[in-house]
């Protein structure tokens, strides 16, 4: 409910002179996602879009694909013993006749970076879940400096990011750079859920004509949110995870990473990218 930030009490010492002040901090609590009132799962996360969120969660998790699938979105009253609502747990309803997957522990792990199967189980599940395939989109060709443009807006645009220096961020442009949507996160995966589930709620996916830009890296989990969502370009500051590339390659998903003023490294799907020299 908009604790973005939170005030806190430092010691700062600069070039040996000792003071007392105070720093602003990005706020970090958990969230709870519910769905048909059972727990699905926790992610810690800055408050804030927290809909948003847990409808691009499930974007990513197969369950959700079109705005009409959703019934609803509440905060859950009562979370606490003593009656209080804390905002940090929602309850997801779908529209009447939308099948609700089994979703279970194991498919929940192995959709993400950090499981301990095998990386085949995992490129198998996107496969399998995604609506949206990218290789049936329209064309999408990018300049080269159109996206070494990007992330200084990216940069510019993030608001609180300036204020604390602690938060990672996700943004939507157009294949002609027209920035879309941006949001802000202390985790990258909850940025871009914002993002795809925004996206949801006012029935615009697929995102079959954007640039997905993130600050740090691409991890697998990343990368599959994109293809979920139905973005065929995928752009990072940093580096890309040898999953994250095996999925872009097989889902027909381009993938960019390294995206640092005008140099840039192009691990999957270069035919969306303008290359002016052979290779």
């Amino acid at each position: 409910m908009g604790r973005v930030t939170e005030r806190r009490r430092v010691i700062r010492i600069r070039d040996g002179v000792v003071s007392a002040r105070p720093d602003t901090l990005v706020a970090e609590e958990p969230l709870e996602i519910r769905l048909g009132g059972k727990p699905l799962a926790i992610t810690m996360r800055t408050p804030g879009d927290d809909f948003a969120l847990a409808a691009g969660f499930l974007v990513s998790e197969g369950v959700l694909g079109a705005a009409s699938e959703l019934q609803s979105i509440v905060y859950c009253a009562g979370a606490t013993a003593d009656g209080h609502n804390t905002y940090n747990v929602v309850d997801v309803k779908l529209a009447p006749g939308v099948v609700v997957p089994d979703i279970t522990l194991e498919r929940n792990v192995y959709t993400t970076s950090s499981c301990g199967l095998c990386g085949k189980a995992s490129l198998d599940a996107v496969r399998t879940q995604a609506r949206f395939p990218i290789a049936d989109t329209p064309p999408v060709r990018v300049e080269p400096e159109l996206l070494a443009s990007l992330p200084d807006r990216l940069r510019a645009s993030q608001r609180v990011f300036e204020r604390t220096g602690g938060l990672h961020a996700a943004a939507l442009f157009s294949p002609e750079g027209e920035l879309l949507d941006i949001r802000e996160d202390v985790g990258r995966h909850n940025a871009v859920d914002k993002l795809v589930g925004r996206a949801l709620q006012d029935d615009r996916l697929p995102l079959s004509r954007c640039i997905l830009l993130v600050s740090g890296r691409a991890s697998f989990e990343l990368a599959q949110k994109a293809v979920m969502a139905g973005i065929p370009v995928l752009a990072a500051v940093s580096a890309p995870s040898s999953l994250a590339v095996d999925l872009a390659a097989e889902s027909g998903l381009t993938l960019v990473g390294f995206l640092r003023g005008s140099s840039m490294n192009v691990y999957a799907g270069d035919e969306r990218i303008t290359l002016r020299s052979g290779v």
